[in-house]
């Protein structure tokens, strides 16, 4: 028989036995689900990598990860025990299993893994988003209409290497000289929540950061009833990569009894409170993860959303898709939401997929899901925002240029009558372009 394009397989969710590897060989339960345990226990540099893996893997690794240290990442290592236990789960990694493994890809990136022809595109900027030019006030993107983006700090409980935000968030590294926040946390909080009472017209607050895992409990509590004290506020979302990377955090007793604290009083004043997580692959998911997030439900959160990102190597195929929106929405609770286009930040050429991928990939995962639970996939083009990606208004495939328009205008567009009518240029990673765009591009690249 033919058969489908992809075929669904219910598969349940299964934590890896972190004890294959041998630097966690005596790790007991009770001390793997302690969230103070998996935070001492981040891996931070080679050294302590060295001692996780033992000699499962052999040198020619660690000297690919120092030469990207060195010279090429943009952010500083940071992985908890939980996201090294999702790689190569079922066991002990090898040198090549480890790089092929698509979490490692884009947590513990090597320098083998990036492009030497086109590391960073000619238009890659740090803030590709231009978020920082947008604040508001010091943490407070106003870029759209009706909501916001607050960063409460700038440290997360896991660094992403192809993060967005990679201008701010994190350790400096010798690629990457960090912006710093500069206000004190209850300064800057009160600055968010000033301006918000100004502006009555922004309904919906994403609390982000960083990652609000890393806001103490009291303070995040604190900022959020605030946020619920101000009567056009209607939506909170969240931001909380934690949920997967450690979901031990959000399983602690007074973090979900506070929890618990917010959502009844977001209920009561008909807010609508969600944790957005962010997930790029089946394997991260796991029994403790569905825990955190049936618990986030259990006390009233009204629902748990993924936003993931389009990444070659991790996860830019139907198959790969479909496996995690399934395991999500089946197995974990959570529901499909966005999978980004990877931004044009420095040196994240080899993970981003240009336009024309992400509408076949979007065409290939239809009819599967249930539609609620179908995942939009988006472009987010710099000064336009979100766009769905069959939303192009005009598209030069052999240049890989894209240009989009938008309805409204940004914060720092306000008086700029033409910003309705522009077209805005997004740009597809060069060498997947045909010859005559690559060409074109090696004769105008520093145009």
């Amino acid at each position: 028989t033919t058969g489908q394009p992809y075929e669904y397989r219910r598969t349940p969710l299964v934590e890896p036995d972190w004890t294959r590897f041998p630097g966690w060989r005596h790790v007991t339960r009770d001390q793997w689900e302690n969230a103070q345990w998996q935070r001492v226990n981040c891996v931070k540099n080679i050294k302590q990598l060295r001692t996780v893996l033992g000699d499962t893997v052999d040198e020619t690794f660690y000297a690919d990860l120092e030469a990207d240290q060195r010279a090429l990442a943009t952010m500083s290592m940071l992985v908890p025990p939980q996201m090294i236990n999702t790689m190569v789960p079922t066991s002990t990694p090898t040198t090549e299993a480890l790089l092929a493994d698509p979490i490692r890809r884009y947590m513990i990136p090597v320098a083998s893994d990036r492009r030497t022809d086109w590391p960073s595109h000619p238009y890659a900027s740090r803030d590709s988003l231009h978020e920082h030019d947008m604040w508001v006030a010091e943490g407070l993107t106003h870029r759209y209409p009706t909501k916001v983006l607050a960063e409460l700090l700038s440290t997360c409980p896991q660094y992403c290497g192809h993060c967005t935000r990679m201008d701010l968030v994190g350790n400096s590294t010798p690629m990457v000289d960090k912006l710093k926040l500069t206000l004190k946390p209850v300064d800057r909080y009160d600055a968010h929540i000033t301006y918000l009472k100004a502006h009555p017209g922004v309904r919906d607050v994403v609390v982000s950061g960083g990652d609000v895992a890393n806001v103490p409990w009291r303070n995040l509590e604190s900022y959020l009833m605030r946020l619920l004290e101000i009567e056009t506020i209607r939506d909170i979302r969240l931001a909380t990569k934690a949920l997967m990377g450690l979901p031990q955090h959000w399983l602690q007793p007074d973090v979900v009894e506070g929890l618990e604290r917010v959502a009844r009083t977001a209920a009561r004043r008909g807010v609508n409170l969600a944790i957005h997580t962010h997930v790029n692959h089946a394997q991260s998911l796991t029994p403790l993860v569905a825990r955190a997030a049936q618990t986030a439900l259990d006390v009233g959160v009204r629902d748990v959303r993924n936003q993931g990102v389009l990444m070659r190597g991790v996860n830019a195929t139907s198959t790969d898709l479909l496996d995690l929106c399934f395991a999500l929405q089946g197995e974990a609770g959570i529901l499909p939401y966005y999978f980004y286009m990877c931004d044009m930040i420095p040196n994240a050429e080899h993970w981003r997929v240009p336009v024309w991928h992400a509408q076949q990939l979007q065409h290939d995962i239809m009819g599967y899901l249930p539609g609620y639970a179908t995942p939009r996939i988006v472009c987010d083009v710099p000064f336009v925002g979100k766009r769905w990606v069959h939303m192009v208004t005009e598209y030069d495939r052999e240049r890989g240029i894209s240009y989009w328009t938008k309805n409204y205008r940004t914060s720092i567009e306000s008086a700029e009558l033409a910003a309705l009518s522009k077209r805005y240029a997004y740009y597809d990673p060069i060498d997947t372009l045909p010859e005559a765009g690559q060409r074109w591009w090696h004769t105008h690249r520093d145009d």
